[in-house]
């Protein structure tokens, strides 16, 4: 299982979009506050339709109070300052991916605590600012299933 990590959501849809993929792939999703939104948000219940019963969420008033919980994840930072590419990396599971907030990204300090080799980026064409946050997530989770063999799948 791998652990997702929104710090500090501002979008309802897309975490309501994130809450219905790791329904779907088997993750936990931890959401960091302040939210930006309500998780009785109208908006967040649309985008997550009946996914919500089904996904694992868990609210944390820290990204510190988060990781106490978890069992020693390797923590790897997906941001757009992130070093290398992340599909240079072999993913275990427990590893816990951590996306910022869509219209700021991870605050330096939140980057600069997670070891340099841990912070992956997307890779995209030049002069482009980002991918939206659920489609981010969704690019980096499948490739850590992808690398697990799917492990799980019904199919």
């Amino acid at each position: 299982m791998f652990e997702i990590i929104l710090y500090e959501p501002e979008i309802p849809p897309n975490t309501g979009n994130v809450m219905r993929l790791t329904a779907n792939l088997g993750a936990r999703l931890h959401l960091i506050e302040p939210l930006g939104f309500s998780l009785d948000d109208r908006q967040l219940r649309r985008a997550g339709l009946d996914y919500r019963e089904w996904a694992d969420v868990r609210v944390h008033a820290s990204l510190g109070a988060c990781l106490d919980t978890l069992a020693s994840p390797r923590l790897l930072a997906v941001s757009t300052r992130g070093r290398q590419p992340y599909v240079a990396l072999e993913f275990q599971p427990g590893d816990a991916f951590l996306f910022g907030p869509e219209t700021r990204g991870l605050p330096e300090r939140v980057l600069e605590s997670v070891p340099e080799e841990q912070r992956l980026h997307i890779p995209m064409r030049p002069g482009n600012r980002s991918l939206n946050l659920s489609n981010a997530v969704a690019v980096v989770l499948y490739e850590a299933w992808r690398q697990q063999g799917f492990a799980g799948d019904c199919g």
